[in-house]
C-alpha cells in the first residue's frame, strides 16, 4: 500500500484541489438548531434510520446520497447527527429569509455558471476544515417519473475523494422523500409519509485504489505527458463514480 500511495502522491499536481476563500458560517446558530430543533424534526418527519454507525462522529467526511426531493438535504442533516454542509446554488440566497436560513446552517453559496472547478474548490473548504460535506453525486435532482430514479453520477465525487484520499465517503440511500414532498406538486410536506435513510460502509480513495491494484499504471503515469495523465485520471474518476453509484443503489436508492 505504501508504494501505491507514493505513486498517487507523485501525481498530486494533477489532482490537487485548492480550497476557495469561502468561509463556513453559522457555527453557533447551526449548533443551537441541532440540539434544540433536530430531535423534534426527526420525530415529525418519521425518519427510519439504518446504519448510522457507518457515519464517522468527527473528522472530514463526505456524505453522498441519491436525490429525489427538495427535502433530501434536510433529511441527511437531521439523520446524520453531524454538522453537514452542502453547496447551494446562488438562487437560494436571493430571498432574505431563505438566505438567512442557509447561512445559519452553514451552507455554501455557489454559482453553477462558473463551472465545476469553483464548486469543487468550495467543497474542499469543508473537507479542509475537517467537517462533513453533503453531496448528491447525480449533480441534480432526478426528474424521472418511473423507477429506477437513480441517475448516472457526475465525477465530482471521485475528484473530491481523490484529492482527499484519507476521507471516508459514505454511500446513502434515501427512500420516500419524493412521496413526502414531490417537487412542483406539493407545496407542503405530507407528514404522514414515511422517509427512510440507509448509510452504507464508507470507502476512501485509498481503499478503492488498493482494490483496483493498478500500481504499475500509476507509476508509469509519472512519466507521461499532461494530456495523457488527464485522460487516465478521467477514466479512473469515471470508474470510481460508477462503482460508488452502485453502492448507493445497494443502500436501497430507488
Amino acid at each position: 500500500m505504501s508504494d501505491l500511495k507514493e505513486a498517487w502522491m507523485a501525481l498530486e499536481s494533477h489532482w490537487k484541489i485548492t480550497p476557495s476563500k469561502n468561509r463556513i458560517s453559522g457555527d453557533r446558530s447551526y449548533g443551537f438548531m441541532r440540539w434544540t430543533l433536530a430531535p423534534f424534526f426527526r420525530i415529525l418527519l418519521r425518519v427510519k434510520i439504518r446504519g448510522i454507525k457507518n457515519v464517522p462522529k468527527s473528522g472530514p467526511t463526505i456524505l453522498a446520497a441519491n436525490h429525489l426531493s427538495h427535502v433530501d438535504p434536510l433529511v441527511v442533516i437531521l439523520a446524520s447527527r453531524r454538522k453537514t454542509h452542502y453547496l447551494a446554488k446562488d438562487g437560494h440566497f436571493r430571498n432574505f429569509a431563505l438566505a438567512s436560513f442557509m447561512r445559519a446552517t452553514g451552507q455554501i453559496e455557489t454559482n453553477r455558471e462558473t463551472g465545476g472547478s469553483e464548486a469543487l474548490s468550495s467543497a474542499a473548504v469543508v473537507l479542509h476544515a475537517k467537517r462533513a460535506l453533503g453531496i448528491f453525486p447525480e449533480g441534480t435532482r432526478s426528474k424521472r417519473e418511473d423507477p429506477p430514479f437513480l441517475l448516472p453520477g457526475k465525477t465530482g465525487i471521485a475528484r473530491l475523494a481523490a484529492a482527499y484520499p484519507d476521507v471516508p465517503v459514505v454511500p446513502i440511500g434515501l427512500t420516500g422523500t419524493r412521496d413526502f414532498m414531490t417537487p412542483s406538486k406539493h407545496k407542503l410536506p405530507r407528514l404522514w409519509r414515511k422517509v427512510g435513510i440507509s448509510y452504507g460502509k464508507p470507502i476512501t480513495w485509498w481503499d478503492w485504489l488498493e482494490k483496483k491494484g493498478d500500481l504499475n499504471m500509476l507509476q508509469a503515469l509519472a512519466n507521461k505527458e499532461d494530456h495523457e495523465v488527464k485522460s487516465a485520471l478521467a477514466s479512473m474518476y469515471r470508474e470510481f463514480t460508477d462503482a460508488f453509484m452502485e453502492m448507493i443503489r445497494g443502500q436501497g436508492a430507488p
